[in-house]
C-alpha cells in the first residue's frame, strides 16, 4: 500500500512538474510576440513574472518530494517516538500540531522569497518586515488556539465511532461553514483595517445593485490592501447576515465607477446563479470524497510507517496525501467553475456593459501583470477562471493575437 501511495504521489508531482516546464516554454515563445491585451512594458513584466514564480514552482515540487519521502521513511516513526505520551487524544493532538509546525517552519524560506524577493522584485508586495512578522505570529496564535481545539475533536470522533470518516466530515464541514460567516466580521479586522466606504455616489450604486440582485448585506467597505500588496481585488465575504461587500483600497483607486460596478456586477452574477450555493456543494463533494478515502486506510499502511493506527497519525496522512486527491478532482470543478465565469460575466454587462466589463478586467490584468495567456494544459488542472483573451471575445471586444488590445 504504501509502494502504491509513492508512486501515485510521485506521478503527481511528475505531472505538475511537466505541466510547470509546459508553461515556461509556452510563456517564453508568446513573449516575443507583440504584447497582447496588456500594455508592452507590462506584457513583458508579466511574462517575466509567471515565468519566474514556475521555476519557483519547479523547485518547491522537488521539495515536497523530499518532505514527502523524508515523512514516510522516517518522520513519522521519529516524530512518534519523540511524543511519549500516554494519553491518546494529547499525543494526537501534538503529533499533528508539530507536523503541521514542522512543514511551515520548513517552507518559510520559499514563502519569505515569494515576498520579499519575487513580489518585491515585480512591485506587488509592499509589506515590511514589522507587519509580516506581526501576521505571522497572530496567525501561529489562531492556529495553536483555533488548531488544537478542532484537531482535539476530530481526534475524540475518531475514537469513539468506527464510521468516524462520516462524523468527522460532518463536523469539518460545518466548521468551515462557520469560519466563512465570521471571517469578514473577526478574522479579518486582525489583520486589516476595514472602513466603511466614504464614496456616497459609489456605495449608492452599489446598494442599488444588491437591491437588484436581491442580495442583503451588512455593508459596503474598504480594505487597506496597499500596506501589504499593490494587487487589485474585490470580494463578497461572508454567509447569511454577515455578508459584506469588500473593496481593496488599489481597486477603488485604479478603477472608474462604471468599471468597478461592472466587477461587482460580475460577481453577483454568481449570487444570482447561486454558484456560491454550488461551490459549498462542490467543497462538501470534494471533502466528503476525502474523508471516505483517508477514513479506511489499511492498518498495514500505519505498519510500514512504524506508527501505530491512531487519531493523530490518521489526520496527519490526511493532511500530506490531500492535495493529491485535490489535484485529481480539480480539472473537473475547475471546467464547472469555468463556465460559471463566463455566465457570471453576462450578468455584469447587464449590470453595466460589455465594453465597462472588459476594460475593468484589461485593467486588472495590466495592474496585476496577469500574462493573458497560458498553455492548454495548465488551463485544464488550474485555471478556475477562463484565459483572459476567451473572456474579452465572449464580451465582443476582437483582436488578433501578437496585437495589443486597444483600451
Amino acid at each position: 500500500m504504501l509502494e502504491l501511495l509513492t508512486l501515485l504521489y510521485i506521478l503527481y508531482l511528475l505531472i505538475k512538474m511537466y505541466a510547470a516546464l509546459m508553461e515556461i516554454g509556452f510563456v517564453v515563445k508568446a513573449r516575443d510576440l507583440k504584447a497582447v491585451v496588456l500594455s508592452p512594458s507590462n506584457y513583458l513584466k508579466a511574462a517575466a513574472y509567471k515565468i519566474a514564480t514556475q521555476k519557483l514552482s519547479l523547485v518547491l515540487s522537488l521539495f515536497d518530494f523530499v518532505l514527502f519521502f523524508g515523512w514516510i521513511t522516517f518522520g513519522f516513526s521519529a516524530l512518534n517516538y519523540a511524543l511519549d505520551i500516554d494519553d491518546e487524544s494529547l499525543h494526537s493532538i501534538l503529533f499533528v500540531m508539530s507536523f503541521i509546525a514542522i512543514n511551515y517552519l520548513l517552507l518559510l524560506p520559499f514563502d519569505l522569497y515569494q515576498t520579499f524577493g519575487l513580489d518585491k522584485k515585480f512591485g506587488f508586495s509592499t509589506i515590511d518586515t514589522k507587519t509580516f512578522i506581526l501576521d505571522q505570529l497572530k496567525s501561529t496564535v489562531m492556529f495553536i488556539l483555533l488548531g488544537s481545539a478542532f484537531f482535539w475533536v476530530m481526534s475524540m470522533i475518531i475514537m469513539a465511532y468506527a464510521y468516524w470518516w462520516f462524523y468527522g466530515f460532518l463536523f469539518s464541514f460545518a466548521i468551515i461553514l462557520f469560519i466563512n460567516m465570521i471571517y469578514p466580521i473577526v478574522i479579518v479586522p486582525l489583520f486589516n483595517k476595514l472602513t466603511p466606504l466614504q464614496d456616497e455616489s459609489l456605495k449608492n450604486s452599489i446598494e442599488a445593485l444588491l437591491h437588484k440582485a436581491g442580495l442583503k448585506s451588512s455593508g459596503v467597505f474598504s480594505l487597506d490592501a496597499s500596506k501589504r500588496d499593490n494587487r487589485l481585488n474585490a470580494y463578497f465575504g461572508g454567509l447569511g447576515s454577515s455578508k459584506r461587500v469588500v473593496l481593496f483600497d488599489t481597486l477603488i483607486e485604479k478603477l472608474e465607477k462604471h468599471e468597478l460596478l461592472a466587477v461587482l456586477g460580475h460577481e453577483l452574477g454568481h449570487f444570482k446563479h447561486k454558484d456560491i450555493l454550488k461551490n459549498i456543494a462542490s467543497s462538501a463533494l470534494m471533502l466528503f470524497i476525502m474523508f471516505v478515502l483517508f477514513g479506511n486506510l489499511p492498518a498495514e499502511l500505519f505498519d510500514s510507517l512504524h506508527v501505530k493506527k491512531t487519531a493523530g497519525s490518521v489526520m496527519v496522512l490526511f493532511l500530506l496525501l490531500s492535495p493529491l486527491v485535490s489535484f485529481v478532482l480539480m480539472p473537473l470543478f475547475g471546467l464547472i467553475s469555468r463556465f460559471n465565469e463566463y455566465r457570471a460575466d453576462e450578468y455584469g454587462s447587464e449590470c453595466e456593459s460589455k465594453e465597462a466589463l472588459a476594460s475593468a478586467l484589461v485593467k486588472l490584468a495590466d495592474e496585476n501583470k496577469s500574462f493573458p495567456l497560458s498553455h492548454p494544459l495548465t488551463i485544464v488542472l488550474y485555471f478556475t477562471h477562463p484565459p483572459l483573451t476567451e473572456r474579452l471575445k465572449k464580451l465582443g471586444m476582437s483582436f488578433n493575437e501578437g496585437e495589443a488590445l486597444a483600451h
